[in-house]
């Protein structure tokens, strides 16, 4: 009987830890505003444009009409590339149509290259480390 209920926990722990454990997914677009994009606009078309001062919160637009909002970059970090090809990999979230950001990239010359990552982001919070005064 030990036995049993030891073997069905075991199962049910993998089961459950392969479960939750969540793959990164890289989905392709442009940052766009999210007013835009829900009224069925293309704006900001760039940096310059007026709207981008308005607009809150910017999401990244799949070419299917999809958009993710990306809680954990900074509204200043997508603002940087909008309307410009990007690539953003992390984890997807479909139920609040969200990908939490393990990276960017922006197309350029025909190249990805990433302009954000997580261990980018330690790595200029480290720097800003004052705990030793």
């Amino acid at each position: 009987m030990k036995k049993n209920i030891v073997i069905l926990l075991m199962g049910a722990i993998i089961f459950f830890g392969a479960a939750g454990a969540a793959l990164a997914e890289s989905v392709e677009g442009t940052i766009q505003g999210f007013n835009c994009v829900t009224s069925g606009k293309t704006c900001p078309v760039g940096k310059e444009d007026p709207v981008i001062a308005t607009e809150r919160m910017f999401v990244l637009f799949t070419a299917d009409g999809t958009y993710y909002f990306v809680p954990n970059l900074d509204r200043a970090i997508l603002a940087r590339h909008i309307a410009r090809p990007v690539r953003i990999t992390g984890v997807l979230n479909p139920k609040y149509k969200s990908i939490k950001a393990e990276s960017m990239e922006v197309m350029t010359d025909n190249i990805w290259r990433t302009t954000w990552s997580e261990e980018m982001q330690r790595d200029v919070s480290g720097s800003f480390n004052i705990s030793g005064f």
